[in-house]
């Protein structure tokens, strides 16, 4: 389009243009950025298991001969276990399970509307020599397979 001398701006095609590139960007970056978000705050709930499974292993060592501990609730796992989960925001239960395997299961709670009430576990077998081999599972309903931890 031929400018007369003097004018300035942007055509509509060029406007257009733009706002079909963030119309696209913003298609594929909300998504990717609320499954981010979602897997940051899960991080909160694996690292109480995590020090909750330590705190089983050290049992475990401890006892003669060795067993897991059977925990209903919150409360008994911090009465049995010393491991104080007060101020873990996004886990409404958590119960262990003794075994073996012994299990730990904890309920998702104020994480996101899409995997709250989900339940992730992590289940110890005992090994020959003494160890704990420890692996994760998730419900597959709410908490899917994109949110199980790696390791």
């Amino acid at each position: 389009m031929l400018r007369r001398k003097g004018e300035k701006g942007f055509t509509l095609i060029e406007l257009l243009i733009v706002i079909a590139i963030i119309g696209i960007l913003a298609a594929i970056a909300i998504p990717m950025y609320r499954t981010q978000t979602i897997k940051a705050r899960l991080t909160e709930v694996t690292n109480a298991m995590s020090t909750v499974a330590s705190a089983v292993a050290a049992y475990y060592q401890e006892s003669s001969p060795n067993a897991f501990p059977a925990c209903a609730d919150i409360a008994a796992i911090q009465t049995n276990l010393g491991v104080s989960l007060a101020a873990v925001t996004r886990v409404s239960a958590m119960v262990i399970v003794a075994g073996p395997p012994c299990t730990i299961t904890a309920t998702v709670a104020n994480v996101d509307s899409s995997v709250d009430t989900g339940t992730i576990t992590l289940t110890g077998t005992p090994a020959a020599d003494g160890s704990i081999a420890w692996d994760w599972s998730v419900d597959g309903t709410k908490v899917t397979e994109a949110y199980r931890p790696k390791r």
